[in-house]
């Protein structure tokens, strides 16, 4: 299908493939992108509004998170017309209060694998003093209230991967006031401000980070993300329909004092 046959998608969500099925009767389309072609989006209706669901690891999960086109998946979005973008994220708890199955609503993040649209002139700075819309994580943490305990505030680790955290690593991040760890958010937060895109992650917790149990599965992730899952619909579901269609963050205004000029 080409792209200008379609009608301007504004809410995108972000996740794993277990949560397409939420999408009924969803139209799939390929956006093709200056920075090459994302996993097949789904577009469909939630509560009759338009959303556009982009499978990270795409359809059959078969892209490990080192080697996700982080670029691709929000340009494409971004040709879509999404403005705003709700995330979701398997992530290990680093906090000792935090446990497997709990949902976190991040509000910061330390970045070891930063990505830029902006290689080049004009040199371009985002500001990230509010790295999450306030908007949609207000929206997330109201709605996720109706149906599971949230902790509303954690800060976020974000390492390249595949592989997980050693011990050591653990031990730093918690020194450097880390909540929880994972090895998808931050890129996508990063480009979604660089386009204007308002962009929240809810993520759930998997697993106790390294040194905190005696070792993890996959299988165990797996376990706990089924679990999860029913829940995090019903959360997206509330969050669609509840969220407020008119911006009015500093997230439309990034890019507007963010440029050097010569």
């Amino acid at each position: 299908m080409r792209l200008r046959s379609l009608k301007k998608v504004d809410i995108g969500i972000i996740g794993g493939t277990g949560l397409a099925a939420m999408l009924e009767d969803a139209e799939h389309v390929r956006v093709g992108t200056p920075y090459g072609l994302p996993p097949p989006i789904s577009i469909s209706k939630i509560n009759g509004t338009p959303v556009a669901f982009l499978p990270r690891h795409g359809v059959h999960h078969s892209v490990p998170p080192h080697m996700i086109n982080y670029r691709a998946n929000i340009s494409a979005l971004h040709e879509l017309g999404v403005e705003q973008i709700i995330a979701t994220n398997a992530v290990g708890a680093i906090n000792s209060n935090f446990k497997p199955g709990n949902l976190v609503v991040p509000h910061d993040f330390i970045d070891f694998r930063s990505h830029t649209f902006y290689d080049s002139s004009p040199v371009t700075h985002v500001d990230l003093s509010q790295p999450y819309c306030p908007k949609i994580r207000f929206t997330l943490i109201e709605n996720a209230k109706k149906y599971s305990n949230i902790w509303e505030k954690a800060v976020l680790a974000c390492t390249k991967g595949p592989r997980l955290e050693t011990p050591a690593e653990i031990r730093m991040f918690k020194q450097l006031g880390c909540d929880i760890v994972g090895m998808t958010g931050v890129p996508e937060a990063i480009l979604a401000r660089e386009l204007e895109i308002c962009y929240a992650p809810i993520c759930f917790i998997t697993n106790m980070a390294a040194g905190m149990q005696e070792k993890l599965t996959a299988d165990e992730v797996t376990e706990v993300a089924k679990k999860v899952v029913p829940v995090l619909e019903q959360i997206l579901r509330e969050t669609v329909k509840n969220l407020p269609r008119e911006r009015h963050c500093l997230c439309v205004q990034a890019l507007k004092e963010a440029r050097f000029r010569g």
